[in-house]
């Protein structure tokens, strides 16, 4: 596949759409990778510890996080500090209702210590019911954080509805007594809406967690061979033939300071195999792009091969592909057959950490049950240990030292 640099008259810091729509073509993550998963020992991720902390900040679950990264990619450590942005709720008696009620907390974390700053955002600043996730740029040279954030729901609505918008707002990060605080938030404005051609329109009034469709899960990247913008996202096909319609959706900045975003053609598809390829996001590493999302089990297609819960991957040339599967398959790390739920929600970091957090633990081989108080018992919603990935031209595993 070929992109085609397209000359521009505009002024400078302000562009057109730098690639040919007729010239990006969207790779596929097909049945036939997934049905070659076989021996994934060296996909595993270490079993969760026997000692395993249930608690990080009282009173709130934590789940989906990222970190503070820089224009590059690059982790950002303000005053020597990892800043955290992490989906929290208040630990209710169902987990599974926890996403009806998410805001995003800032957690800062040095040498093993995590300090609590409170939710990202003021009250009623966000023109949703809850915030999901998203991704968070810092600028050092001005303290000016831009969050890209997903907006579900609308205010007031009761009952909540799995609405999804993709939204951008930018504050200044200050540190004082060691407490990391953003202030000065600038009005939410919407980055790019869903188009209903390439991506379905997410406006769906019920759904069930795992089973919604999705428009969600901005997460910028810069191209290092362009210095272009893009935000990627969770995104699904419209007018599919198939309900396990996934896809990884990406759009272009075409104006100066994050704006103009323009909707391109998906990077991967998974129709017909899966119906969720959440948190998606690239890092460079040898002069090659890997893109990474996670999913579960259960959003395969029933009648097709499935995975594990896990983190999944591709890699190409180019940030526009042609994208092949890690390992022949996508797997790149996942959970072991003993505990196959402990954790979700996989965060690749420049230096190939891996961030998640704790879901359902001590679960074993055995079903999950369909009952509030059987999770509750078993959920973990903390930060989960993280560990580090080897990668090597189109090859993915855990390193286990």
């Amino acid at each position: 596949m070929k992109t085609a640099i397209m000359a521009s008259a505009n002024a400078p810091g302000v562009s057109e759409l730098h690639v040919s729509l007729a010239d990006i073509s969207t790779s596929h993550w097909r049945a036939r990778h997934v049905a070659a998963l076989a021996d994934f020992s060296e996909q595993t991720i270490p079993q969760a510890p026997a000692n395993l902390a249930r608690t990080l900040l009282d009173g709130l679950y934590l789940w989906d996080m990222w970190p503070l990264q820089l224009s590059d990619g690059s982790t950002a450590k303000p005053d020597g500090w990892t800043v955290w942005f992490i989906l929290s709720s208040p630990a209710i008696p169902d987990p599974d209702l926890r996403h009806g009620l998410a805001r995003i907390r800032l957690v800062i974390e040095k040498d093993g210590e995590w300090r609590d700053c409170g939710n990202a955002l003021p009250d009623g600043h966000n023109p949703g019911s809850r915030e999901w996730a998203g991704t968070s740029v810092f600028d050092p040279d001005t303290g000016k954080v831009t969050l890209f954030y997903t907006v579900a729901g609308y205010p007031g609505e009761d009952p909540i509805t799995f609405a999804q918008r993709l939204f951008q707002t930018s504050g200044k990060l200050r540190f004082e007594n060691g407490v990391a605080e953003i202030t000065d938030w600038c009005a939410p404005t919407e980055s790019v809406e869903s188009d209903g051609h390439h991506y379905m329109i997410v406006n769906q009034k019920e759904g069930v967690p795992g089973f919604i469709k999705g428009f969600r899960d901005p997460a910028h990247f810069r191209d290092p061979a362009t210095g272009r913008e893009y935000l990627l996202f969770t995104g699904s096909i419209p007018n599919a033939k198939s309900d396990w319609n996934g896809c990884i959706g990406i759009a272009e900045a075409t104006g100066a300071g994050f704006s103009g975003w323009q909707l391109l053609p998906p990077l991967v598809a998974a129709d017909g195999l899966n119906n969720e390829q959440e948190r998606p996001h690239v890092i460079v590493q040898g002069g090659l792009y890997y893109l990474f999302w996670s999913t579960q089990r259960k959003v395969f297609e029933p009648n097709g091969p499935n995975g594990p819960n896990g983190l999944y991957g591709m890699v190409a040339p180019s940030l526009f592909g042609p994208y092949e599967p890690l390992n022949g398959t996508g797997l790149v790390a996942a959970n072991p057959d003993a505990e196959p739920f402990q954790y979700y929600s996989w965060w690749v970091m420049d230096d190939l950490q891996v961030a998640s957090f704790v879901d359902l633990v001590d679960v074993g081989t055995d079903p999950i049950v369909d009952d509030p108080v059987w999770r509750r018992a078993h959920f973990g919603g903390v930060p989960a240990p993280r560990f580090r990935i080897c990668l090597d031209g189109n090859r993915a595993w855990v390193d286990q030292g």
